[in-house]
């Protein structure tokens, strides 16, 4: 029996399911793309390969391994991409939310059965169907929970908008001991400089008291002061619009400490380092490509 627990972003990972990209199939059509970032790359001819993403994730495996972290993969789906495992569900406190996904994700579900089944029955929800939402939106912060939204009338035009107010309703209903805070994200589905997909794109927590923020992310700039004040402005790496576009809000905790980045993360790597964290560095440049990284493909279960 796994015994969820995950009470914050960063607390000593101790059990988690890594997507995988094994037979992740054949590059997308134009139509089939899901967000901006995919599309460019599908239109340039550099859609990334499935050797180069599956050595990505098993640099992720290797880490999660010297660290003792056990680690989950979903069973292979032939031809499915199966890389963003947090987009599937996700664990508040010690309940499991399954995520409800575009529909023609579903499969992916069914691909962690066997994990879920190792829950307690009565610990793993369902939303409603008008429920949309998806684990990159919902950061889990102690007394917190954040989620990221689409407050806009438009919402049901924008297939990049994954979480609608009736998720942060449903969770506020779930959580009524906790503080919910949702933040409306700014949406494009043709410039991914100006897409915050999740609220992970745009922001995160790490250590204790620390945070990665993108401003233009918001679409409310009162939001944005919020969360600035809240972990207070001398706490905040801010990264520019080209440092989103290549997700660096997108890194995982393995600890308070220990923090899994993309190598080419310069800038913030340097910056963490000098706060005292361990970065371990990974390549992650080809998944990068579908606007998900390192955040996105991991789906923490248990932490300390």
């Amino acid at each position: 029996m796994i015994k969820l627990n995950v009470k914050n972003e960063t607390s000593r990972l101790r059990e988690v399911i890594l997507g995988t990209a094994i037979s992740n199939g054949p590059t997308p059509t134009i139509e089939q793309a899901y967000d901006p970032k995919s599309l460019e790359h599908i239109k340039a001819g550099t859609y990334p390969v499935e050797e180069d993403m599956v050595k990505e994730m098993e640099a992720v495996a290797h880490v999660f391994d010297k660290y003792d972290v056990k680690v989950y993969r979903p069973e292979i789906i032939q031809d499915c991409n199966q890389i963003f495992s947090r987009d599937i569900g996700f664990v508040i406190d010690d309940i499991f939310i399954k995520a409800n996904i575009l529909p023609d994700r579903e499969e992916e579900l069914d691909a962690i059965q066997y994990v879920i089944d190792q829950m307690n029955p009565e610990k793993v929800l369902r939303p409603p169907e008008d429920v949309h939402i998806e684990g990159g939106d919902v950061l889990v912060w102690n007394d917190h929970i954040f989620i990221g939204t689409y407050r806009e009338p438009d919402y049901a035009n924008y297939i990049v908008a994954r979480t609608n107010l009736e998720g942060v309703e449903y969770i506020t209903k779930q959580f009524p001991h906790k503080t919910v805070k949702s933040f409306n994200l700014r949406k494009s589905q043709v410039n991914p400089k100006d897409n915050a997909l999740h609220l992970d794109c745009c922001f995160q927590p790490i250590g204790t008291n620390k945070a990665i923020l993108h401003k233009e992310g918001f679409l409310q700039e009162d939001e944005y002061e919020w969360l600035l004040n809240f972990f207070g402005k001398e706490n905040c790496f801010i990264i520019s619009k080209d440092e989103m576009y290549n997700m660096n809000s997108n890194v995982f905790s393995i600890s308070e400490s220990v923090i899994i980045s993309e190598q080419n993360f310069t800038r913030l790597n340097t910056w963490l380092r000098e706060q005292g964290f361990t970065v371990e560095e990974v390549p992650y440049a080809e998944i990068a490509k579908q606007e998900g990284l390192l955040r996105c493909s991991t789906l923490p279960l248990v932490r300390d």
